[in-house]
């Protein structure tokens, strides 16, 4: 039988598990949004179901097959959940710790906790959202998630220098913008695992431009939930349902405003992916490429760091991660895909900032200005994702570093 133990603070022997991992849990003062997802948290206390506290894998699944027989969870939520635990079960087993069945039970009855409390009482995003730290630690959740299907043996960080400078920057007040492609929903996790020892400013105070699936989708809420978000719909999906079309564009213009907000007060570090969603491989080759950006986008964010009180810089950013939880093939309409995962190596790289000015000053025309400085920035992300996918996939480790781009290990 599985242990039905009375609700305490989730945080409680969370943390005490992820105090023996390398990283640790950092609390910051609850504000704004934070302070409304503590409070749905604490709420949470006069629900039904306990915490979950299985001792073995039968005992976590029979939980899920249980709730959905009683009408808790709808069939295809459950459906959803089991198929996730078998997929993180057989990638985690990839990697060979000697651990990895405890980890895969603990990691997952976690998982499980947290979605089955969110289809109990959802939580509501606001535009802008302030990662959730306590009195449950969103962020190390995710991180704790993702960690065991990272091969950090062929991971690399590409510029790592200039992460440093990136760093510095924002602790004088300077805004940067990460103008980077989009690869899986981990993507936030990657780039903080790979970035927390030797700058972990960053990887906590790095705000997403995510899109509206990562915070509706009932098995992706939980993670978005320790992210710091600026949450818009992406033009892909403006028009399927074209009654909310409308809607849609007004809390894109909200986000906007949130945004100017946030850059008008200096030291932020905002990630975007002007393409509009996630890279898909060549139906063909099956070759991943970034997806092209969309020029307005980037042109977007370029004015909004040009208008702020403070110095902005614009960086290219490459990221490559899709082996460990690759997208549908195609772009689907409905929420509720099929997650696959496994163990691999992944990379980031950060390439020197581009000015406008400077990109554009033999170009006349404004659009095509526009569309010469997004271009640019697609060009040298195009560029830094070849070495990474050289060093990853083609197996040349170090050796793929370039006059442009040297490549270190995490």
């Amino acid at each position: 039988m599985l242990r039905r133990e009375p609700w305490h603070c989730p945080c409680v022997a969370y943390r005490a598990r992820a105090m023996t991992e390398p990283t640790r849990a950092m609390a910051e003062p609850a504000e704004g949004t934070v302070a409304r997802g503590c409070r749905a948290v604490l709420e949470s206390e006069a629900r039904s179901r306990p915490l979950l506290r299985p001792r073995n894998e039968q005992e976590l699944l029979s939980y899920i097959q249980n709730e959905s027989e009683a009408g808790r969870l709808s069939p295809s939520i459950a459906s959803g959940l089991v198929e996730l635990y078998h997929n993180y079960r057989h990638a985690v087993l990839q990697s060979g710790n000697p651990n990895a069945s405890k980890i895969i039970l603990s990691n997952m009855a976690v998982v499980f906790d947290r979605i089955l409390l969110d289809v109990e009482d959802p939580f509501t995003f606001s535009p802008h959202h302030k990662a959730i730290r306590e009195p449950f630690d969103y962020y190390m959740f995710g991180q704790n998630y993702i960690k065991p299907l990272v091969d950090f043996r062929r991971s690399y960080i590409g510029n790592i220098t200039l992460f440093d400078d990136i760093e510095e920057k924002l602790k004088q007040g300077h805004n940067i913008v990460l103008v980077s492609n989009h690869q899986t929903e981990a993507d936030p996790a990657v780039i903080a695992l790979l970035l927390e020892r030797t700058n972990s400013y960053i990887a906590e105070k790095l705000v997403y431009v995510a899109g509206d699936r990562v915070i509706t989708d009932p098995l992706c809420k939980p993670f978005s939930m320790g992210r710091n978000l600026l949450c818009v719909y992406s033009k892909k999906h403006m028009n399927d349902d074209p009654e909310l079309a409308e809607m849609k564009r007004r809390s894109n213009t909200r986000s906007l405003k949130e945004m100017a907000t946030l850059l008008r007060a200096g030291s932020q570090i905002i990630w975007i992916a002007p393409s509009g969603g996630r890279d898909r491989p060549d139906p063909v080759t099956g070759e991943w490429y970034p997806a092209p950006f969309d020029a307005s986008s980037v042109d977007n964010m370029r004015r909004l760091v040009e208008h702020s009180s403070f110095p902005g810089h614009i960086h290219p950013m490459a990221l490559l991660c899709h082996d460990i939880m690759p997208p549908p093939p195609k772009v689907e309409k409905q929420i509720g895909e099929r997650r696959k995962i496994a163990f691999h190596g992944v990379g980031i790289s950060v390439a020197p900032e581009l000015n406008f000015a400077e990109v554009t000053a033999a170009i006349e025309n404004p659009e095509m200005a526009k569309e010469a400085f997004s271009q640019a920035v697609y060009k040298s992300v195009t560029e830094q994702y070849a070495v990474l996918q050289s060093a990853i996939h083609g197996y040349q480790g170090l050796n793929a570093s370039n006059s442009a781009i040297s490549l270190s290990e995490p």
